[in-house]
Formats: C-alpha cells, structure tokens, sequence
C-alpha cells in the first residue's frame, strides 16, 4: 500500500509528527508530501532543509512540493490513503470549502476523487474558535477520518487543539477499514 503523508505549518509539533512517519513507514510505503510553506520556512523548530532531509530519509524517496507534482495522485491512482498531520487551520479551512491552491491541498482534492480516505490531524490554536466550524464540515463528510485530538494547553491557549500523533498508525489502520477510530476527543 501507498500512503501519503503531507506535513502543514505547524512546525511546534514536528517533533512528534516524524517519529509517526516513521512508524507509517515501516508498515507501508510513505510519499512525503510538504506544504508551501513546510518547503520553504525556516523556524525556531528547526530549517526546512533539516525537515526535508528527514523525511526523505524515513521515506526513501523525494517530497511532492507542488501543485504539478501531486495532481496525479487521484488520475493515477497513486495513494491508497492521505495523512494530513500535522492539519493547520488554514489547510482545514481550505478543505472544508474545497480550496485546492496548494499541494496539500490539491493532493487531498485529487485524492478524493477515488473514494479513498484522508486521515486529518489537527493542529491549530483556533479549533474551539474559527477552525471548529470547519472541522464539524470534515466530521460530517465521507472519506475524512480523524487522528484523536484534545486541548493541548487550556489554561494558556483555551482554543488551541492539537492530535495525538502517536495515534496515526492506529487511525490510519482503523480508516483503511472505513471506520473511525474513537474516541475522537481526548483530554
């Protein structure tokens, strides 16, 4: 099986999003996928020189950064399942409203278009706020399957809400059999 792993933003969860890529690639074949800005930034977390190194070498293979590299994911048929993590905000925003501007997004959008499932986990400081309107959106749609998320710091950030990385592989598993892994909101 071929399996997607498209990484956002988010670059504070890092950290535990690669050793999840890591654990997805040994039991399946992993197409890293990045982001824009994944491609491009550097941060406090870290270059994205360093970022694109690693997951081509947890992947074995080069990441799809553009829109012209990923649009033949669902024409060819070349994924068995998407993993969106870490999901920003703005990726889950542009999903929910079927915004394919960029290769995250367009990866998912021709994805889709075989039934096939994307596998989101969220991390955004605004899912109890904004973002949360356009989560209830994916809860609600076919072939969207979440990774088990909660509030990660309530007292400092109230609306912020970031996946259990280490939960991807059983999310993964349990969508590939069309079902939802539960419960979906941890504390």
């Amino acid at each position: 099986m071929n399996i997607g792993f498209a990484l956002c933003g988010s670059f504070c969860t890092y950290e535990q999003v690669f050793p999840a890529m890591e654990a997805v690639a040994k039991e399946y074949s992993v197409v890293p996928i990045f982001s824009n800005i994944s491609y491009t930034a550097d941060s406090r977390f870290g270059t994205h020189q360093e970022h694109i190194q690693k997951a081509e070498k947890i992947c074995g293979c080069s990441i799809l950064h553009t829109i012209e590299q990923v649009e033949p994911i669902g024409p060819k048929k070349l994924l068995d399942a998407l993993i969106i993590a870490p999901c920003t905000g703005n990726t889950l925003a542009k999903l929910a409203h079927s915004i394919a501007d960029g290769p995250v997004t367009m990866a998912a959008k021709s994805h889709l278009r075989n039934g096939r499932p994307v596998i989101v986990a969220v991390s955004t400081n605004d899912a109890l706020a904004g973002a949360g309107e356009n989560i209830g959106k994916l809860l609600s749609r076919k072939h969207y399957y979440f990774v088990p998320f909660g509030q990660d710091n309530p007292e400092k950030k109230p609306t912020s809400m970031v996946a259990d990385f280490t939960l991807i592989p059983d999310t993964l598993a349990a969508a590939l059999e069309g079902r939802q892994i539960q419960p979906i909101l941890i504390s």
